[in-house]
């Protein structure tokens, strides 16, 4: 029976593990086509019945783990050698011993930014922080915040080789650009969800960029 059982786990794993290579580029490119939309779907379905929820793409948070993985994997191809992270055992980069561990602090790193996010939407529509109030706006911000760490990741990934400088000139514009169409995702998305203008939906969003990025640095910083 306990031998059966052990099949029946693995054809389940099997299965869920093979419709990721499905559901991530569909995710992907729903997340960058209609990125309000898909933020409105990770809303949504929280309201369903646990076995009913994201059925038609990757949930928000599995999402932001493959895209980082997806990184770190192009990182490791792209750079043979071993990681600064995990080359420095001065102070908690003790912790980081292995590629596995670094990939745990690359996914705390980016979900300190739609935590960010999410905890000033609530705050700005004046509702209690609670861990189940907090679980919505984290939830739809996984999916432009993966978007943006998968653009980012690769754009680092290409700046820490032998590239030319016109190249390295060209990415690091194009992760200004991200960051920008990210900012101006997330004003429409504020304005929108907290009914009020144009202004202050650009500070608000602004607000909360800017406390998630030096949030993620800073703890990135404790690892140096």
């Amino acid at each position: 029976m306990h031998f059966m059982q052990l099949l029946k786990s693995l054809d389940e794993l099997l299965y869920e593990v093979m419709s990721w290579l499905v559901f991530f580029p569909l995710t992907l490119w729903r997340s960058l086509t209609h990125p309000i939309e898909m933020m409105e779907y990770a809303d949504s379905e929280l309201n369903d019945r646990e076995g009913a929820q994201y059925e038609e793409a990757l949930s928000p948070p599995l999402f932001l783990l493959l895209s980082i993985l997806l990184t770190q994997a192009i990182d490791m191809s792209v750079n043979s050698d071993t990681n600064a992270f995990v080359e420095n055992q001065r102070g908690l980069a003790h912790l980081i011993q292995d590629d596995t561990s670094f990939l745990l602090l690359r996914l705390a790193v980016f979900s300190l930014i739609p935590m960010a996010f999410a905890v000033g939407q609530v705050r700005a529509q004046k509702n209690r922080l609670t861990r189940k109030g907090l679980q919505a706006p984290f939830y739809a911000q996984c999916y432009p915040v993966a978007a943006l760490a998968l653009t980012i990741g690769i754009c680092t990934s290409v700046l820490s080789t032998s590239a030319g400088e016109g190249i390295k000139l060209g990415v690091v514009l194009m992760i200004v650009i991200a960051l920008l169409l990210f900012l101006a995702l997330e004003i429409r998305w504020f304005r929108r969800r907290l009914h009020c203008g144009w202004a202050k939906a650009a500070w608000r969003a602004s607000t909360a960029l800017l406390v998630g990025i030096c949030g993620a640095f800073g703890l990135a910083w404790l690892f140096t």
